[in-house]
């Protein structure tokens, strides 16, 4: 594994905070209906991604998840402004304010978007990591779904081939405990949805899923697998979220004594912690830090009230151009 260095630490802070922030904002947009639709939101789970992108090369591993998926092109390298703009439904928007919250889409930094077929990402996943070793790339493909999607027969089917033809693709379930308001328990006979992978042969295990550095030495060693060609791996992460599923959920099935003790092992406070044990900051760098992200996300915010919503043109153009169809003259 890459080493983690002081560097590295400092870097998930910033990065981590800068989603925490992002998407606190988020909720206060949605709130003054400012971003409409749905809104899933990630607090709690982004060592997931920290450790992942540690893991990866963004110079041709793709990423491909469900909905909870506003933070993960930001770690891509999507430019943040447009990922704010995209959920405000504006024009400057990663798919010109066409997809919102649930579909954010960057072909051009490998994240192949949110999905709101719930595990409807997981066989599109396994199809990018078929044309990887069809083209011979050398890229590997993150698969995220949740612990609800992991009950879906998609699962069990790009499994099966994932393995037959040992497809370059990491399949990572984020375990937060709860499909939508319904306990991992009272959704199966087991709790250990790792063992899934068991059936199809297939090198799986838990991975403590509030840790940064656990999601990175578990998924360098998958991803190293998939690029000698040796196949898929299958790891559960074991994360937990703050927040309801969505803006929607009044979170009735968990109490907040739950969410408080999960709080104690909060991804970015585990980093900030060994940040000031380590002396890798004093508190004046830790508090500039915290002064960029704010300021970063305040200018998300200004970028994306500024910018133009579509217009109407726009429908016509991302549809499809019919050459002996003249009528509609696309603009894009």
């Amino acid at each position: 594994m890459k080493e983690v260095t002081k560097e590295v630490y400092l870097k998930w802070y910033e990065d981590m905070l800068l989603w925490r922030k992002f998407e606190d904002k988020l909720a206060a947009l949605y709130i003054q209906q400012k971003v409409r639709g749905f809104l899933h939101l990630y607090n709690g789970q982004e060592a997931v991604l920290a450790g992942a992108l540690h893991a990866m090369d963004l110079t041709k591993d793709k990423m491909i998840t469900a909905y909870r998926n506003h933070v993960q092109p930001i770690g891509m390298g999507v430019d943040p402004r447009r990922v704010m703009a995209e959920l405000m439904g504006k024009v400057t928007g990663t798919s010109k304010g066409m997809g919102g919250s649930m579909h954010i889409f960057s072909k051009e930094h490998r994240f192949y978007g949110g999905h709101g077929i719930v595990g409807g990402q997981i066989p599109v996943g396994a199809g990018l990591a078929f044309a990887d070793k069809y083209f011979e790339t050398g890229g590997v493909t993150m698969t995220y779904f949740g612990d609800g999607a992991a009950r879906q027969g998609s699962l069990h089917e790009s499994f099966n081939m994932a393995m037959l033809w040992k497809l370059p693709v990491v399949f990572i379930v984020e375990n937060n405990g709860y499909a939508m308001g319904t306990s991992v328990e009272r959704t199966a006979n087991h709790t250990d949805i790792w063992k899934l992978g068991l059936g199809y042969e297939m090198p799986c295990g838990p991975v403590d899923g509030m840790n940064p550095v656990k999601v990175a030495e578990a998924m360098t060693e998958a991803i190293d697998r998939a690029r000698r060609g040796d196949g898929p791996t299958f790891l559960e992460m074991k994360t937990y979220r703050y927040r309801g599923h969505s803006m929607s959920d009044a979170q009735l099935y968990r109490s907040k004594e739950e969410i408080e003790e999960y709080k104690k092992i909060d991804p970015i406070t585990q980093v900030l912690d060994v940040i000031k044990d380590q002396k890798y900051a004093t508190e004046e760098e830790i508090e500039a830090i915290d002064q960029r992200v704010k300021d970063l996300v305040e200018e998300c915010v200004k970028f994306a009230e500024e910018s133009p919503y579509p217009e109407i043109q726009q429908l016509y153009d991302v549809v499809y151009d019919q050459e002996n169809y003249p009528f509609l003259p696309h603009k894009l």
